[in-house]
């Protein structure tokens, strides 16, 4: 079966997109294809849920596997994600008559259980014991739905193996000195940008404002290394790279222009100190959202400048609601909103860029309202596949210090 889902919906997915947006994304492309023949670095910042479901992760992955992406920031939920596959199918039973305690449950009064076979079962009671009982409960009642979610999230017992995980991750991470990303990656599926960094020894580090996400994986990433550490080491990955491409992510302005930055940032004190710092100018800033005020804010580039320089309020310059991450992104230079869905701009930037790099991609997700957009989803759920507990250990084994 191809993997290249969207490939015969790209007409569709451009047309789909206002002129502007269809200038700026030619403009990203072109940003993307000059840096990297010139032998520079292209960044990609992750937000959360959207960016799983509509497949653009996996797209990451596949992008890092080809060499065009070198390096990722994102949220501990997307790690808690992908350690568990990335997408898997789950089906929902009235939680009461489970028999659980209904002041714990969620809202909708719903237990998941992740949809395994007995194989399946059979090598997770290896790493943990499974409760045979509450499994049979939940098989024998009348299933409220059946639906494909982000991966080890509420489901049992999917969603309690990677908490469970979560801390041996952990002990690993402060043995070795590294963060739980490089860990985790050591046994994640190819087919995730854990993974996928993990083979080419790219960089996937969370970001401070999206630490807090995906229980126990959320809290064990914080605790890996410290916040002055991860800062600095985002700061470089930052640094080293030319162009920075945000996708459904918010609070960009203090991944981007934090402690260390002195371009747009707060680093002239850091520098002061003596420490390391890096600069925003000359980098290009690509963002992929869906709201029309982050473009209405890079087009007011000279009134909220004028409004910093003078110590006012931005918001009432511009007069438009004006989220953290405009900041920095509506005064730069180098920015270039493309305001879309990123299931359909996504495949755009990456079918177009690997063209006019002369790269063969393997996989090109798709906008999952689309027919092929639902069989890429189905493709995930079948394909990759959880951390591998073994995989992981081994490859500590023989790690470097």
């Amino acid at each position: 079966m191809s993997k290249l889902f969207g490939l015969s919906q790209l007409d569709y997915f451009r047309s789909s997109l206002d002129e502007r947006s269809q200038q700026a994304l030619s403009s990203a492309v072109q940003r993307i294809v000059s840096a990297k023949k010139n032998g520079r670095k292209i960044m990609v910042v992750t937000g959360s849920g959207p960016n799983i479901h509509e497949g653009v992760t996996t797209l990451i992955a596949e992008l890092i596997r080809a060499g065009i992406v070198d390096a990722v920031s994102t949220s501990s939920a997307v790690i808690a994600h992908e350690m568990a596959g990335a997408l898997d199918r789950v089906f929902r039973v009235d939680a009461e008559a489970l028999g659980m305690d209904m002041s714990k449950m969620p809202r909708g009064d719903v237990f998941e259980f992740t949809c395994m076979n007995g194989d399946e079962l059979d090598a997770l009671r290896r790493e943990m014991p499974l409760d045979d009982d509450l499994l049979a409960r939940g098989r024998n009642l009348p299933h409220v739905n059946e639906i494909i979610k982000a991966a080890g999230n509420m489901a049992y017992p999917m969603g309690l193996r990677t908490e469970r995980l979560a801390l041996e991750v952990l002990s690993l991470a402060r043995i070795y000195g590294v963060p739980f990303e490089t860990v985790a990656g050591w046994g994640c599926d190819e087919h995730t940008m854990l993974g996928a960094a993990a083979k080419r020894g790219v960089p996937v580090l969370v970001t401070i404002p999206q630490l807090v996400g995906g229980g126990a994986v959320g809290m064990s990433i914080g605790d890996s290394i410290p916040v002055s550490q991860r800062s600095m080491r985002i700061s470089r990955m930052l640094a080293d790279c030319d162009v920075i491409i945000e996708s459904a992510v918010a609070l960009t302005q203090e991944i981007h222009d934090g402690p260390f930055e002195c371009y747009t940032g707060h680093g002239i004190w850091a520098w002061q100190s003596g420490q390391n710092t890096y600069s925003l100018k000359d980098k290009t800033l690509i963002r992929v959202d869906l709201d029309e005020n982050l473009r209405r804010a890079t087009e007011l580039n000279k009134t909220v400048q004028e409004a910093i320089d003078k110590g006012l309020p931005k918001t009432k310059a511009a007069k438009i609601p004006f989220r953290m991450e405009m900041s920095a992104f509506a005064r730069h230079e180098g920015s270039i909103p493309i305001v879309g869905d990123i299931g359909k701009v996504w495949p755009l930037i990456a079918h177009d860029a690997a063209e006019n790099l002369g790269v063969k991609l393997e996989f090109l997700s798709a906008s999952q309202d689309t027919p092929e957009g639902q069989s890429m989803r189905d493709w995930i759920v079948d394909n990759v596949k959880p951390l591998d507990r073994k995989k992981m250990i081994e490859a500590s084994k023989n790690f470097e210090i």
